[in-house]
């Protein structure tokens, strides 16, 4: 009964990590505001090395339109600037000798459906993930069951895999249908 429990554990930890991971990648898709974690994937060569812009820089928004980037060393600002241009996330930084700004446009309709149809895409990943999870363990569970564990454990630990795996889907369902919310408005 132990190794069921910790079977258990391990189903909802791995799918916990599926829904962290969602957030974080529906983090990176803008939803026309402003957000310094919309830089968090941004590498900047500094010294040679790549580094997190986070890492080079003070990144702020002092309003839902303008990202101001501060870099703790004013060389580094034309390398701030090429990272930011050469991303995939069609931004035009300029710089002021001080500092990198950039304006952030309001999103055209056909813009906002290309970003939910990006969103259901890692929502789907997501979904894919915690089902993988749960697979994962219903074969540990059978493998048990092989071993000597009794029938109706196994059964009762799958039942509650299901009912962990259809919770983190409804969480995963929620998180998409507020993000949608957010990149839909104008």
């Amino acid at each position: 009964m132990e190794e069921i429990n910790m079977f258990l554990d391990e189903a909802n930890e791995m799918m916990d990590k599926s829904l962290k991971h969602l957030q974080s990648e529906l983090g990176k898709i803008r939803a026309g505001k402003a957000s310094p974690s919309m830089l968090d994937g941004i590498m900047v060569e500094y010294y040679g090395a790549p580094t997190p812009l986070n890492q080079v820089s003070s990144v702020t928004t002092p309003d839902a339109r303008t990202i101001f980037i501060k870099p703790w060393e004013k060389k580094v600002i034309n390398d701030i600037e090429r990272a930011i241009m050469n991303s995939d996330l069609g931004l035009n930084p300029q710089n002021d000798g001080e500092q990198v700004i950039i304006n952030i446009p309001t999103l055209t309709e056909e813009r906002r459906q290309a970003l939910v149809k990006q969103a259901r895409h890692e929502g789907e990943q997501a979904r894919i993930s915690v089902r993988n999870a749960r697979k994962e363990v219903n074969d540990s569970l059978k493998q048990l069951q092989k071993e000597g564990a009794s029938e109706d454990d196994v059964k009762r630990a799958e039942e509650k895999v299901q009912e962990l795996t259809d919770a983190h889907v409804k969480k995963i369902d929620d998180i998409l249908t507020k993000k949608e919310g957010e990149i839909m408005t104008v």
